[in-house]
C-alpha cells in the first residue's frame, strides 16, 4: 500500500513496501528538538523514509562509478607536450584491454585488466577514495558538531584530524596545496587564494562538495549556502563556478517532476543549473557548446575530440590552461574535465550504466565525472534502482580508513547508517535554514520553495 502526499505542482517522493516497523518508527535524532510547524499550502513535500534510500544509492552509485572510472583514469589525455597518450577511447573500447594511465608506467590497471565496470560483492569492502572521503568528512562534520554550516575552523579542523600529512594521504594539486597551507595556520576561504595556492583552478572542489546539495534538498540557494566555504577552501574562479553546478545539480534532483524520463529530469536539472552559471565565462560556453551537439545528434565520440581540440588544443573562449604548459597539460584541471563531464552527462541520458561507460571512456581524469553523475543518478533512482542494473548482491560495507583516518569506527562503515546521517543532517538544515518543518507521525518534510 503506498502512501501518497498530494502537492500542486510541487514533486512529491513517494515509498512503498516499507515494513510496518519503519512505518511506525520514522527515524529521529535523540538531540534534535523538532519543532511545531504549520504547513504551506506552497510547501514541498518530502518523505524522509524515501530521502534516506535515495541517499543509500548516491553512496552505491558513487562507489561503482568511482572505481569503474579509475580504470581509465588518465589513460587518455591527448599528445599535447611531453606526454602522449594517443587517438581516445571509443564506445568500441568498452570490455576491451586496459591501457596504461600516464603514471601507470606500461602496466594497465590492477583493478581490472579490460575496461569494464568493477563491483564489490556482498563479503567485500568499498574502499574510500578522493571522489568519496572529502564528503565523509564533512557529513561527519555536519553530523559531530551538530551544524548546518560549517566554519573555517571546522573545516580546517577537520582535514588536520581526518588526514594524514605523509603520504600516501590521497590529496593532490589545490587540496594537497590546501592542506599544507591550513597546517602553516591559513584558514579557508584563504587556502584557495590564488596568490598562495596556485592550483585554485584544479579539478579538486568537484570531487569534494556536491554532497551539499543533497542536504539541501529543493533548494538551491540553501545548498550553495552550505557549500560556499567547502568549495572556496580549494576552488576560486570558474574551477568554484563548476562546483557550484555540480551542487546545483544535486540538489535540484528533489525539485525535478518525478513524471519525467529520466532523459527529461537530466535536461531540465541541467538546464536549471546552466541558469546560474556566469553567462560569459568559459564553463557556461562549454555547457552550450556540448548541448548544442548533443541536441544535433553528434556522437558523443566526436563531441569530445571537439573539447579537445577547441579548448587544449587552440585554447577557445578564455581556457588557457595549455598556455600554462603543465605538467600532463593540466589533465587534472577543472575546465576540460567538467567539459568531459557534460558529455556523459548527456549522452548517458539518465541511464546509469551508460552515463558511467561514456565517462570512464571520455578520457583525462574519468573517475572523477563518473563518480559525479553514478552518485547523482544512483541517488535519482535510489538503492532498488542501483540494485536493479547491477544486481542485489551488492556490498554495503564502506572502508574511510582506507585512505582517511580518526573516525570513531571499529571497522568499516555501512551504507544505510550513512543515509541515516544524511537525513538527520537534512533535519537540521530544514529547520534551521530553511525555516521549514519536520512531520515525525508521516515522516516528511516540508520544505518552503523558493
Amino acid at each position: 500500500m503506498k502512501r501518497i502526499i498530494i502537492g500542486i505542482f510541487l514533486p512529491v517522493f513517494l515509498y512503498s513496501c516499507q515494513s510496518k516497523q519503519e512505518e511506525n518508527n520514522p527515524l529521529k535524532h535523540p538531540s534534535l528538538i523538532y519543532q511545531n510547524y504549520t504547513p504551506q499550502p506552497t510547501d514541498i513535500v518530502i518523505s524522509r523514509a524515501e530521502y534516506k534510500e535515495r541517499l543509500y544509492g548516491f553512496w552505491l552509485g558513487q562507489c561503482i562509478a568511482n572505481w569503474t572510472g579509475l580504470v581509465t583514469e588518465m589513460d587518455k589525455i591527448g599528445n599535447i607536450g611531453e606526454i602522449k597518450t594517443g587517438p581516445f577511447y571509443t564506445r568500441e573500447d568498452w570490455g576491451k584491454k586496459d591501457e596504461p594511465s600516464i603514471w601507470g608506467q606500461g602496466v594497465p590497471s590492477d583493478l581490472s585488466e579490460t575496461i569494464d565496470f568493477v563491483v564489490r560483492k556482498k563479503g567485500e569492502i568499498w574502499g574510500a577514495d578522493d571522489d568519496t572521503d572529502i564528503e565523509y568528512i564533512y557529513q561527519h562534520l555536519l553530523y559531530t558538531k551538530q551544524k548546518s554550516i560549517l566554519s573555517p575552523e571546522d573545516i580546517r579542523d577537520g582535514w588536520l584530524k581526518h588526514i594524514q600529512k605523509e603520504e600516501e594521504n590521497y590529496l593532490w594539486v589545490s587540496n594537497q596545496k590546501a592542506f599544507d597551507l591550513m597546517h602553516e595556520g591559513v584558514l579557508p576561504p584563504e587556502t584557495s587564494n590564488p596568490e598562495i595556492n596556485e592550483h585554485y583552478d584544479m579539478i579538486d572542489a568537484q570531487l569534494t562538495t556536491e554532497i551539499f546539495g543533497f542536504f539541501a534538498p529543493a533548494r538551491t540557494d540553501i545548498a550553495q549556502k552550505l557549500a560556499e566555504l567547502p568549495i572556496l577552501t580549494t576552488a576560486r574562479g570558474e574551477a568554484a563556478q563548476i562546483s557550484s553546478f555540480y551542487v546545483n545539480m544535486y540538489a535540484l534532483a528533489s525539485l525535478v517532476d518525478p513524471q519525467k524520463s529520466q532523459k527529461e529530469k537530466i535536461l531540465w536539472m541541467a538546464d536549471r543549473a546552466r541558469e546560474k552559471m556566469e553567462q560569459k565565462s568559459y564553463v557556461t560556453k562549454m555547457y552550450d557548446f556540448v548541448k548544442e551537439e548533443y541536441l544535433k545528434g553528434t556522437k558523443w565520440e566526436d563531441v569530445r575530440d571537439a573539447l579537445y581540440e577547441k579548448y587544449q588544443v587552440n585554447q577557445e573562449d578564455g581556457y588557457h590552461i595549455t598556455s600554462k604548459a603543465l605538467y600532463c597539460n593540466g589533465c587534472f584541471a577543472a575546465g576540460i574535465n567538467y567539459a568531459a563531464s557534460l558529455v556523459s552527462l548527456f549522452y548517458g541520458e539518465g541511464d546509469l550504466k551508460e552515463t558511467i561507460k561514456i565517462g570512464t571512456l571520455a578520457g583525462w581524469d574519468s573517475d572523477n565525472p563518473t563518480a559525479t553523475w553514478g552518485g547523482l543518478i544512483g541517488f535519482m533512482i535510489g538503492k532498488t534502482g542501483v540494485e536493479q542494473a547491477f544486481g542485489k548482491d551488492l556490498s554495503d560495507q564502506f572502508d574511510i580508513h582506507r585512505t582517511r583516518q580518526n573516525f570513531p569506527l571499529d571497522s568499516t562503515d555501512n551504507f544505510n547508517d550513512m543515509s541515516k546521517i544524511g537525513v538527520f543532517i537534512v533535519d537540521r538544515v530544514v529547520q534551521e535554514e530553511m525555516k521549514g518543518g519536520i512531520d515525525l507521525e508521516k515522516d516528511i518534510w516540508y520544505i518552503p520553495a523558493i
